[in-house]
């Protein structure tokens, strides 16, 4: 019964997971170059004369289907992901996974009041939305091989792509107790291949002897409704395919953002003739609170040459022999379906986000910071990628060599999660979820990062260009 099930296999193999970068260590004032990603307006008056980001990398998947106990699954070779985790059925399952990988990028300032960023990633998104856990988790629990999948609209879209981007970031107001800064990012995206499935009022009725054969037995038979929509940048069904870089899949993007400074001690940080070397405190936050707001991945991929077909899955007593004699999905589609319409091309959209982050000081090395990160596409649409929605608190320990943060988190699927996070000179790592992954037997996600970097600080003597001294 291996094809029968297309649909079903179709949606658990979509079924990864889903993201957010860098948990945690985005917010320390010591990210360097890596913050742009989250806010370009964080690389102007920063802590660093230059920061150099050799390579990191971000993990994260979660669902709101299985739950399991993550360290014994990684540990135990004979693990049973089916008898020994515990599913959550509902008629509306999700879930995604989001690779980030932040190659060679660089910040440098040109002046006390203007930056700019180069940065490069990769980037991979899978989501599933809308899938009916209940009927899935009916068909394992069925004693017959008889079942039934109802399913009103799914939908199941992943992308890689790479993406080179400049960034530009200016102070603009620097009054008293106000201080104001804002930034863009300006992207060159390049596709590296897209599919997407959705369905629309699909039913699929599977009787395990409903078709006659000509000696006397009997074989499985399907019968369906709905309408189900398949694109894809290539014929990745092809028996022979061989991957290649998409030739026509390039596009745009852009990310924005602002970032508020209250400073009721600015007198503190006012340069005096009486300490001739000591014109600026750049290496010295200045904030008691600061308040960032961005919107990232404005844009999309146009694949020139992408496919998308359109089928009506209507029919009856369609015959298990039939659908295993066909050689992948599009032939079963295609053969024993109806196309009812066939386009070349289409966009895929970016994960559009809205953060928004509110960091306090309490003192010169311990914070307190607050982010969410809100997804601006919605699941329903077709090739679009989301993100998963999050809430976070951490507490954080900051100095210019060393930090330390625990982010609490509540996760869209996922749930509530604990992770730490730690920042040592070039290297940072950390995970989001690393306390629940290794205390919780139910756990429905996990993430993690690492990656190394170059900093170049700022120093207690480094010179102003517009020191207005007293």
């Amino acid at each position: 019964m291996k094809k029968i099930t297309f649909l079903f296999m179709l949606i658990v193999s979509s079924y990864s997971l889903q993201a957010q970068s860098y948990l945690g260590f985005l917010t320390d004032n010591y990210s360097g170059v890596n913050s742009v990603i989250a806010n370009p307006a964080n690389i102007v008056d920063s802590r660093f004369r230059a920061d150099i980001n050799l390579v990191g990398t971000s993990v994260f998947a979660g669902n709101d289907y299985y739950n399991l106990n993550i360290m014994k699954a990684y540990n135990d070779d004979d693990y049973n992901f089916e008898g020994e985790s515990r599913q959550n059925p509902k008629i509306n399952n999700n879930g995604g996974v989001n690779v980030d990988v932040m190659g060679p990028s660089f910040m440098f300032n040109i002046n006390d009041n203007n930056a700019i960023a180069v940065f490069t990633r990769a980037r991979s998104f899978v989501n599933a939305n809308g899938i009916n856990g209940k009927d899935l988790h009916a068909i394992g629990e069925d004693g017959t091989n008889d079942f039934i999948v109802n399913e009103n609209e799914f939908n199941t879209f992943g992308q890689t792509w790479a993406e080179i981007g400049l960034s530009y970031a200016r102070v603009l107001v620097s009054e008293r107790e106000t201080f104001l800064k804002g930034g863009i990012s300006l992207k060159y995206l390049k596709g590296g291949g897209s599919a997407h499935v959705a369905g629309r009022n699909i039913m699929i009725d599977y009787d395990e002897d409903g078709t006659m054969l000509s000696g006397g037995g009997t074989t499985g038979s399907v019968s369906s409704t709905g309408d189900v929509i398949y694109g894809r940048s290539d014929d990745f069904d092809r028996d022979d395919y061989e991957y290649e870089f998409p030739k026509s899949a390039v596009g745009l993007g852009v990310d924005i953002g602002i970032i508020y400074e209250w400073r009721p001690n600015y007198g503190d940080y006012k340069p005096r003739k009486v300490w001739p070397n000591r014109l600026t405190y750049k290496e010295q936050n200045k904030y008691k609170l600061k308040l960032g707001f961005s919107i990232t991945d404005i844009g999309s991929i146009n694949y020139k040459d992408g496919i998308e077909d359109f089928f009506d899955i209507t029919n009856t007593n369609v015959s298990e022999e039939a659908i295993d004699n066909e050689d992948d999905l599009y032939d079963i589609l295609n053969n024993l379906y109806t196309l009812t319409n066939s386009s070349i091309g289409y966009k895929a959209i970016l994960p559009t986000a809205l953060h928004l982050n509110a960091d306090w000081r309490f003192t010169n090395n311990f914070y307190l910071n607050f982010n969410t990160d809100l997804s601006l596409t919605g699941k329903s649409q077709i090739h679009t990628s989301k993100i998963t929605n999050i809430v976070s608190l951490t507490p954080r320990f900051e100095s210019k060599w060393l930090s330390f943060y625990m982010p609490l988190s509540m996760v869209q699927y996922a749930g509530f999660q604990v992770g730490a996070g730690l920042r040592l000179g070039p290297l940072y790592l950390g995970s989001g979820s690393l306390f629940t992954n290794l205390i919780s037997e139910k756990s429905k996600g996990a993430n993690f990062y690492a990656g190394l970097k170059i900093p170049l600080f700022h120093g207690k003597y480094d010179k102003g260009s517009n020191c207005d001294c007293y």
